[in-house]
């Protein structure tokens, strides 16, 4: 008998690899089904790539001005060549990507988290808190966003740093999800899993964090995606105005750059193209994997693909 045991668990413990494998098929399968979520990934990891790869044959410190002779026109030694401050401009793009990825992240991160947190207790609870939570992203959502960032920057002295840009765009970015994730929270908190979690005792915040959150995060994973676009675009329109970091060598000041000292006019063109094509490899990266991600988080979408 305890050698039938012993065979029993044995044979149990064999599918486990083989469930590995299933994973990664199903992740290959999924990718094969939503073309548009593999390409996007290619471009953002082609991004990383360029990241990396230019650490490894630039001089990073050359993004500061006088590295180099000005307004050089693209060369062997100098791939992107110089702007009118003789900065690299190769270095530019390697060290100011990360620097807008960046921002991007911790913004977007800061809007879903604060977002999410909210939208949890107001379409959970319901009552006067959702009243008032959703009074109050009703009217954030009727002001320009922009017009608000704008403010705030004009009124830090010695202009925003990276991180007090990120932390000024993600404090504005949480109205959005906050409405998004409420509506999906009170379409879950009526399922039937849900109802007999909180008869089998559990308390509510039990019931948000096991039954409601784990079934949510698809839907996170895509507005977590699309808030860090919104982010960087709102980080981009404040670095053209002028209100970014100016010690950074960030995409949106490089475009501030180009403006200041009308390189268009002047037909530099090799200082504003590749900050665009950077901006909009992208954008386009992070706008086909949200719609990739779309499929896990829409039912509708998953069941029609």
């Amino acid at each position: 008998m305890s050698g039938a045991t012993q065979v029993l668990v044995t044979s149990e413990q064999i599918p486990a690899p083989s469930r590995r494998g299933e994973s990664l098929r199903d992740v290959a399968s999924y990718i094969r089904r939503n073309p548009s979520l593999g390409v996007g990934i290619v471009l953002l990891l082609a991004l990383l790539l360029f990241v990396v790869i230019g650490h490894l044959t630039v001089d990073t410190t050359e993004f500061r001005p006088l590295s180099a002779r000005p307004l050089q026109p693209p060369s062997r030694d100098l791939p992107f060549g110089t702007d009118k401050q003789g900065r690299n401009l190769y270095a530019v793009m390697v060290e100011g990507t990360p620097l807008t990825l960046r921002i991007g992240l911790l913004a977007g991160v800061i809007g879903v988290a604060l977002g999410a947190a909210l939208a949890f207790i107001a379409g959970y609870y319901g009552g006067w808190i959702d009243n008032v939570i959703r009074v109050i992203v009703d009217v954030g959502l009727t002001i320009p966003g922009l017009l608000i960032l704008i403010i705030i920057g004009m009124r830090v002295r010695g202009g925003l740093t990276v991180d007090q840009m990120a932390l000024v765009v993600g404090l504005l970015a949480w109205l959005y999800p906050a409405r998004t994730i409420r509506s999906q929270v009170l379409t879950i908190k009526q399922r039937g899993y849900v109802q007999v979690a909180r008869l089998s005792g559990m308390s509510n915040p039990e019931v948000i964090v096991k039954e409601l959150l784990p079934n949510l995060l698809p839907y996170l994973g895509a507005s977590l995606v699309v808030s860090v676009s919104a982010a960087i675009l709102a980080s981009i329109g404040l670095e053209v105005l002028g209100l970014g970091p100016f010690e950074a060598p960030t995409l949106g000041m490089t475009i501030y750059w180009v403006n200041y000292n009308a390189a268009i006019i002047n037909g530099w063109w090799w200082w504003w193209v590749p900050p665009i094509i950077v901006i909009g490899v992208l954008f386009i990266g992070l706008f086909l994997v949200a719609v990739g991600l779309d499929e896990i988080a829409n039912p509708r979408v998953r069941n029609r693909v």
